[in-house]
């Protein structure tokens, strides 16, 4: 079997249609008497994977490829997309972030006969292997996987699986506990010890938070913001930076900017440095924790917030002609109706930022075929070794 080429999930795929994962572009491969396989005539693009769970761990799925050859894999996912609206342009920039990086993670915790796993589950399954050697994680996260099986033991019911959501913050760990086990005042006062003990910043359960011994704050420019429990928040800080540049490169003498999808403040907090921003979000918990950290910061300029729906009610564009330029940041789903209020509207410049470069590509060619010519993209590679590609581009009238 030869490889022919990668899908967009990484599995190798070869002439007659078989889907073979771990594998790379050129690779001859053969079968064992087991039925495995064996990689025969390998790529020069494949190296040693660093980390010794990526055999069994379902979160990586590229570490037997060298950087440059990954780099290249989802810059061309991106060009790909875009080609199918019949969109060529050059990739401006593509952007990785190192080992060590990921500030957030979502473990699943599983309790056992003799305490607790914790870790991420293999390819395709719901089995939960433990990743004490993660190779993508800070190190504050990975040091704390001890503590978080003991939080699992506290929270876990015998059968059920759950998930803890934790962040890196200046004031320590803020964790999020997703769990069928009913939280009753017992265990209340049980978590806010094991917190206070363990130098947690925050630990929450659900929708109830639980403990807050140091507020779990989170830069964005000038401004500490205190996101709500289990929040969005880019996966590393590195990402995060080069999307906000792109941002501000895209926006740049703008004096009146309107965020959609504005979340807890990531693009909003910076801009309005040099920009009356306008913040619009569905979560009101969220625009609240923007809204504070405005509140609380020296030198920006006047950040409003509007809590609006976006998916079932867009700005217009009677409401959009106030603003010399847009920041919109979907999620997976990206932004059709507001994407095509932006197109009728009379703003001169956009930034989008998409982390699905299916739905960025549909978008872009609804701007496109309103007259918007697409400046520069730049590829952001916050989920090293995976599949998962970010997109920062500038529209302009």
């Amino acid at each position: 079997m030869l490889i022919e080429s990668l899908t967009h999930q990484g599995l190798g795929r070869t002439a007659d249609g078989q889907f073979v994962p771990r594998t790379l572009p050129g690779e001859e491969l053969g079968l064992r008497d087991d039925g495995s396989v064996q990689i025969l005539t390998p790529s020069s693009d494949r190296v040693a994977p660093p980390c010794r769970h990526f055999k069994t761990c379902g979160g990586c799925a590229m570490q037997h490829a060298a950087d440059p050859f990954v780099a290249h894999w989802k810059a061309g996912i991106v060009t790909r997309a875009l080609a199918a609206h019949g969109i060529d342009i050059d990739i401006r920039g593509i952007h990785t972030s190192p080992p060590h990086a990921r500030r957030r993670a979502k473990f699943a915790g599983k309790r056992t006969k003799n305490g607790a796993i914790v870790g991420f589950h293999t390819r395709a399954s719901d089995t939960v292997i433990a990743v004490p050697d993660c190779q993508l994680l800070l190190p504050s996260l990975r040091e704390a996987i001890p503590a978080l099986e003991e939080l699992t033991v506290l929270s876990a019911s015998r059968k059920a699986e759950i998930a803890l959501t934790v962040t890196d913050s200046k004031a320590g760990l803020d964790v999020w506990v997703e769990s069928d086990k009913p939280l009753d005042g017992p265990l209340r006062i049980t978590l806010a010890e094991f917190a206070q003990r363990h130098g947690f910043a925050r630990l929450a359960w659900g929708d109830e938070p639980v403990v807050t011994i140091n507020a779990p704050s989170q830069r964005f420019g000038r401004a500490d913001v205190i996101p709500p429990a289990g929040a969005f928040l880019q996966a590393t800080r590195e990402g995060e930076m080069q999307l906000l540049a792109a941002a501000v490169d895209a926006t740049k003498g703008a004096d009146r900017i309107v965020d959609l999808f504005s979340g807890c403040g990531t693009f909003a907090l910076p801009l309005a440095e040099t920009a009356m921003v306008t913040a619009v979000e569905s979560s009101a918990p969220m625009l609240n924790a923007l809204d504070q950290g405005w509140r609380r910061a020296q030198g920006l300029k006047r950040v409003k917030t509007e809590t609006r729906d976006l998916f079932r009610r867009p700005l217009e564009p009677d409401e959009l002609r106030y603003f010399d330029a847009a920041v919109i940041d979907p999620p997976r789903a990206g932004a059709q109706a507001q994407t095509a209020t932006l197109a009728r509207s009379t703003i001169p410049r956009i930034a989008m930022i998409s982390c699905n470069p299916v739905t960025f590509a549909r978008d872009a060619k609804v701007l496109v075929d309103a007259g918007f010519v697409i400046d520069w993209i730049d590829v952001v590679d916050q989920f090293r070794w995976s599949a998962h590609v970010e997109v920062a581009a500038a529209f302009t009238r």
